[in-house]
């Protein structure tokens, strides 16, 4: 207790400020819940960054020119990374707070060799579309515009589709402040290429005929990342 000696006080590993041992639960339930959140964080941004690699990889080696700006780079890492602290926030699942849980690297491979190509195919697949747009003469900053966009917006929707081992739901929904900033991010996805500060990261307005395409690929991201999921929590036990 606080009132303990200075001795008792000084060999103990916990001391409660008050008489209720109920504070001892409370404590190891936010510690697992926040251990939790950190791990669900590491598995979105790894696999999501992973699968982001292999997309630039694979554009660098088909195109004449790079597929995105450095400074283009960092500020969707800024958006997205500002957009991943409000798991910080984010409720965990019941059952990760029965017991200690320790962190299991060979998981995380796991767990990005499954979920990052996911990422890499939309991509691809946004490349795709971009050059059939633009054709071969088309402007690079069109390009680097479309990715920028799609890439925000299915690294906002994987925060969803991930974040938990149950199907987005209304009853397995996240925390108030996660949706919040997804949708933050999403819409500075859309509204940068029109905004004052396109020019100063090269970008192009995108055309109307895009969008349609946009959601289509986003909406078989989200299919394909659910299905990979599914395959994956079978021959996986842990989860995030």
């Amino acid at each position: 207790m606080a009132n303990a000696v200075d001795v008792a006080r000084e060999c103990a590993e916990v001391i409660l400020l008050r008489k209720d041992l109920m504070t001892l639960e409370q404590a190891v339930s936010a510690g697992r819940r926040t251990f939790g959140n950190i791990v669900k964080y590491i598995k979105i941004t790894v696999s999501s960054n992973v699968g982001n690699s292999l997309s630039m990889l694979a554009a660098s080696a088909l195109l004449p020119f790079l597929p995105m700006l450095p400074l283009q780079v960092l500020a969707q890492n800024l958006c997205f990374d500002l957009s991943q602290l409000a798991l910080a926030f984010d409720r965990v699942d019941e059952p990760s707070l029965r017991r200690p849980r320790t962190f299991d690297p060979r998981d995380l491979a796991r767990f990005v060799f499954c979920l990052g190509p996911v990422n890499t195919l939309a991509d691809l697949a946004t490349f795709a579309i971009l050059w059939r747009i633009m054709g071969p003469h088309g402007s690079p900053a069109l390009l680097r515009t479309g990715w920028f966009a799609e890439n925000l917006l299915t690294q906002a929707a994987a925060v969803h589709l991930l974040r938990s081992k149950a199907r987005p739901s209304a009853r397995h929904h996240a925390a108030g402040p996660v949706p919040l900033a997804t949708v933050a991010v999403m819409l500075t996805g859309l509204y940068l290429p029109f905004s004052p500060l396109a020019s100063m990261l090269n970008m192009q307005a995108l055309p109307l005929s895009y969008f349609p395409m946009l959601a289509a690929v986003l909406g078989g991201y989200c299919a394909a990342t659910l299905a990979v999921k599914a395959c994956y929590m079978r021959s996986a036990a842990p989860w995030l």
